[in-house]
């Protein structure tokens, strides 16, 4: 079998069929085998081993939640067995530091490390960083292997394994669905998008793939988010360019090089069969190519959609739901507005997801979970359960279509201005819990022309069930725009301005 096969591991169930796919002598034939507790075969399929790479594969017949079953793969007197195989629903979760932060490293961390023998059908898997200049069939080495979960495995060490808010998302989906959650994790620490994206990825978005190869470094460690020494911050060192910009003398590096972390970590598991992606990643491309995000992360969603569909020869379903987690916080007073564009460009610029260019999305909000006594640098909130939370209710709403679920908070639809009386009133698509009247949320672009704006803030002076009312007694000339929450650190913790009764904070726009 290819090497992240094993014991205890979660495939995919119906309606899908999971694929199952290994390595063998070139033209022989290879008998793969189900069975049942009792040792009844359920399905038998039959596969040759093709060239160039010497791989076969084959497709499952999709069956029913639950196990154990083992798994054999035979060829002529050879033969392999797994054994504890369960199916259910099988999520990918990649991205940076904050995916792979364990769950060693989060608020309660004790209890929760303490609360995993409670889900012994959530398996969990983590792939070795790793990366390359070519697109690789095999992952080169595993962390973590199939495991059921244990407070040594769940808690290894810092960013290491296993990865918090993929655990926690795991366990949440098991306790809502019944279902047996197979959690593979694929992070590594300070990476951009572009490492990533494939080539087409780079290509469609205008970047070479030979971005940032030129040039000296710039070390990103500045800033009061970054106040600890690097192994501690992002785990791992990282050099990006300190620019938005899409210079090509920007210098990347080791895993911040473009495609290397598609071809290493990412391709080798296209032939499996997934339910869905969790993504945490954008603090790297605050401060590199910041301005290219709104296309390069709907581009990677649609390429690696394509990719899992066609490498699982069509098991895992085109329009593979895809959660990310919008940006949390860094710096409490800074002036750059790096995050919060970053944070609109996650949106593709349109403030919600799912939408025309992002479908099948959903987004966990976490500006309002900031922790500057966070341990690990501020750009590391431990606060993950509510992350998870927040992604488990897009989860249930997007991926597995519970129409009733509020799964994001309140977002404006209209904005009407009452010139006469200098005001402006914005209605919200929800009913309104007003947690904090801050005269800094609202801002309005009061200028006679769009660029450069000129930022005024506009202090609410009445909030109503749907409704606020902004007071722009400092703008004299025309409004052009209006935004919210547009800053590095825009709420305490918990206490963004508006949320909606369900408790989800009301995302940020312009």
């Amino acid at each position: 079998f290819a090497s992240y096969y094993g014991d205890h591991m979660v495939l995919q169930k119906k309606p899908s069929g999971a694929v199952v796919w290994g390595h063998g002598e070139l033209g022989a034939v290879v008998t793969v085998t189900l069975s049942g507790a009792s040792g009844l075969i359920i399905v038998e399929k039959t596969a040759q081993v093709k060239g160039p790479s010497g791989t076969w594969t084959t497709v499952l017949d999709p069956m029913d939640q639950g196990g154990p079953y083992a798994l054999t793969a035979e060829q002529g007197l050879e033969n392999v067995t797994l054994r504890d195989i369960y199916f259910g629903d099988v999520w990918l979760c990649s991205g940076q530091s904050n995916m792979a932060m364990t769950v060693l490293q989060v608020a309660n961390a004790s209890q929760e490390l303490a609360a995993a023998t409670r889900y012994p059908y959530v398996r969990i898997f983590a792939a070795a960083p790793a990366r390359s200049d070519v697109e690789l069939e095999d992952l080169e080495q595993i962390d973590l292997p199939w495991s059921i979960p244990t407070a040594e495995n769940l808690g290894h060490g810092n960013f290491t394994y296993f990865s918090a808010v993929c655990w926690l998302l795991g366990r949440s989906l098991y306790e809502a669905l019944g279902s047996p959650i197979g959690l593979v994790e694929v992070a590594w620490g300070g990476t951009p998008i572009e490492a990533w994206s494939s080539r087409r990825v780079l290509q469609a978005c205008g970047l070479s793939e030979d971005t940032g190869r030129e040039g000296p470094p710039i070390s990103l460690w500045h800033g009061a988010c970054f106040n600890l020494k690097p192994a501690l911050c992002f785990a791992r060192p990282l050099n990006l360019a300190l620019s938005s910009s899409t210079s090509p003398h920007q210098h990347l590096s080791g895993p911040q090089t473009p495609s290397v972390l598609w071809n290493a970590m990412i391709h080798p598991l296209l032939n499996m069969t997934l339910r869905g992606v969790a993504w945490y990643q954008g603090e790297a491309n605050a401060f590199l190519n910041t301005d290219l995000y709104n296309c390069t992360f709907p581009a990677l969603i649609a390429d690696w959609r394509r990719a899992f569909h066609t490498g699982s020869a069509g098991q895992t379903e085109p329009l593979l739901p895809f959660g990310f987690v919008q940006l949390s916080t860094c710096r409490r007073r800074s002036a750059d507005d790096s995050f919060a564009q970053l944070r609109w460009h996650q949106t593709a610029d349109l403030g919600l997801v799912p939408n025309a260019r992002m479908p099948s999305t959903f987004m966990a909000v976490a500006m309002d979970l900031g922790d500057e006594q966070s341990p690990y640098g501020s750009i590391h909130p431990r606060d993950k359960q509510n992350v998870a939370h927040r992604l488990l209710l897009g989860a249930r709403a997007v991926a597995y279509g519970d129409k009733d679920l509020v799964f994001q908070g309140p977002y404006p639809t209209r904005a009407i201005l009452e010139v006469t009386r200098g005001l402006l009133n914005v209605t919200y698509s929800q009913e309104l819990i007003c947690r904090r009247r801050d005269a800094q949320a609202f801002e309005v672009c009061c200028s006679s022309q769009a660029s450069p704006c000129q930022w005024l803030p506009a202090p609410v002076v009445a909030v109503g069930s749907h409704t606020v009312t902004l007071a722009l007694s400092g703008c004299r000339r025309l409004v052009l725009g209006l935004r919210y929450a547009w800053a590095e650190w825009p709420c305490e913790y918990q206490a963004c301005p508006f949320y909606n009764p369900q408790g989800l904070p009301a995302p940020p726009f312009l």
